[in-house]
């Protein structure tokens, strides 16, 4: 499959079909629905390329096991989301950016080099709960945990708001 023979009903429908499971899981689509389909198609071509849906802003190995990283959603949208108001090929949005609060601008890039990626951050078997390389957050409403910098937007679970977060660990 190439750029060419991608039905634009194909686009369409993975569009609805992302943009209902995003906002249901608290995420937002670039408000850009030309932009964003484009994107949608490049995911499309990896797909086809790769088997799998290789960031479209990034070089892909054709490995799955080297990319797992930048199948999309990526491991670096949230951390994006949160630091820069977009992940870094702009398919997702913050609340703020999505209502044009926030203006996106250029995102650099958190991926590791080659030579640096897979190296595992893994605790040792006596971790201490309290030195976790991460904050764990819990919701305070449906008991959600997640290990980031700081709480999702929206609870993926039961969609309560950032503040109703707690720092758990």
């Amino acid at each position: 499959m190439t750029e060419d023979t991608i039905d634009q009903t194909e686009i369409d429908r993975l569009y609805e079909r992302l943009d209902r499971e995003a906002e249901s899981g608290g995420y937002h689509l670039n408000p850009d629905v030309e932009f964003t389909k484009g994107l949608l198609k490049s995911l499309l071509v990896n797909e086809a390329r790769y088997g799998y849906w290789a960031c479209p802003c990034r070089l892909a190995s054709g490995s799955r096991e080297e990319d797992l990283d930048i199948i999309c959603p990526c491991d670096y949208r949230d951390p994006d989301l949160t630091d820069y108001d977009a992940c870094y090929c702009a398919l997702y949005v913050s609340k703020a950016a999505l209502e044009g609060k926030k203006e996106v601008g250029s995102i650099p890039e958190r991926r590791p080099p080659a030579n640096e990626r897979g190296k595992q951050v893994s605790a040792p078997a006596s971790v201490n709960l309290f030195h976790l390389p991460l904050p764990v957050w819990r919701c305070k409403v449906c008991g959600y945990l997640c290990a980031r910098e700081s709480p999702p937007e929206v609870c993926p679970v039961c969609k309560a708001r950032r503040e109703r977060f707690e720092r758990f660990a």
